[in-house]
């Protein structure tokens, strides 16, 4: 007999009608991008008042899209209706950042924001409740909702590296012609932009006969162009990183839930406890590993090769 799942409640905060990286991300999790293509899902759509009547739009696509596995629909401009019950959180909602703009422009913009729903999270949502922080800028936007909302643990806060890792991996399939799934074990330290460092020491590439490392094989610019891509999507498009941004989010929720693959670590930004040097109550991108809904930072690799030093360089950069 098979067993029945029962619905996880994914909750999404802020922006959803004009942000489009939700209204990317909607569709994905309703079809099972997150959680899987047999897990009942109920979604929760938190926005600000003035975008009711759009929300509601929302809404009505996602009934008229008919998909399967969506057991319901919240749509609210309640703080509290937004919160109760739910299982994941995405804090999607921020400030768009704008051609020419730089992180330390839109900062300033999430305190107050992050409070009052770090407060209405920490009373209301489920036991074990998993909260990963997109908007910009995600590692403090993920300090303050720890600070504000000390009901949930720590472990359970993280914030998303995913989309420069995968924007480094699939720089590695384009320029050396691998398919993208035999690419494995991108790092991405530090933050996020240009204030990351895309590490390629420990990838390699599947190929019939050997697993082939591919860190002599990357041109020059490599780590540049992985640093500097968000910018250069938003000079073509005028606009931020949609579709991949709303992926990656599928792609790190997928992982922390249901675990990654044998021999393969991604990268999330995750409360540090001090290791390879980086001072304790940060949240700082690592490689981990998941399993059974628990992540688990990949050390070993990186004491044998360079030592602490190497990462505690990157912090001080990542600082300055």
């Amino acid at each position: 007999m098979q067993q029945v799942l029962l619905p996880i409640i994914v909750s999404l905060f802020g922006n959803l009608c004009i942000g489009i990286i939700k209204y990317a991300l909607v569709p994905m999790i309703a079809r099972g991008m997150m959680l899987g293509a047999d897990q009942p899902v109920i979604l929760h759509m938190l926005d600000i008042p003035p975008t009711t009547k759009a929300l509601n739009g929302v809404k009505m696509e996602l009934v008229d899209s008919a998909f399967s596995f969506l057991k319901g629909v919240v749509a609210t401009t309640d703080i509290i209706e937004g919160c109760t019950g739910v299982n994941i959180v995405v804090m999607v909602g921020g400030f768009p950042r704008k051609e020419g703009m730089e992180r330390i422009d839109v900062i300033t913009k999430y305190v107050s924001i992050y409070k009052s729903q770090a407060s209405a999270l920490g009373k209301h949502a489920a036991a074990n409740c998993k909260v990963l922080v997109v908007a910009n800028t995600e590692n403090t936007n993920a300090l303050i909702l720890k600070e504000f909302a000390p009901s949930i643990p720590e472990r359970n806060i993280t914030c998303l590296k995913r989309l420069d890792h995968n924007r480094a991996l699939g720089q590695i399939s384009e320029r050396l012609n691998f398919q993208v799934s035999n690419v494995k074990n991108v790092i991405i330290w530090g933050n996020h932009s240009a204030i990351q460092y895309p590490d390629v020491s420990h990838v390699t590439v599947e190929t019939p006969y050997w697993d082939m490392p591919v860190v002599d094989l990357l041109a020059d610019d490599f780590i540049n162009t992985i640093k500097q891509r968000g910018a250069a999507i938003i000079g073509a498009r005028k606009l931020s990183s949609a579709l991949s941004a709303a992926s990656s989010v599928c792609d790190h929720i997928r992982d922390w839930v249901l675990g990654t693959s044998e021999g393969t670590w991604v990268s999330m930004g995750i409360y540090s406890d001090g290791l390879y040097n980086v001072p304790a109550g940060l949240f700082y991108s690592f490689p981990v590993t998941c399993h059974n809904g628990e992540w688990t930072i990949v050390e070993e690799s990186y004491y044998k090769r360079y030592g602490k030093n190497f990462v505690y360089s990157i912090f001080w950069s990542y600082l300055n």
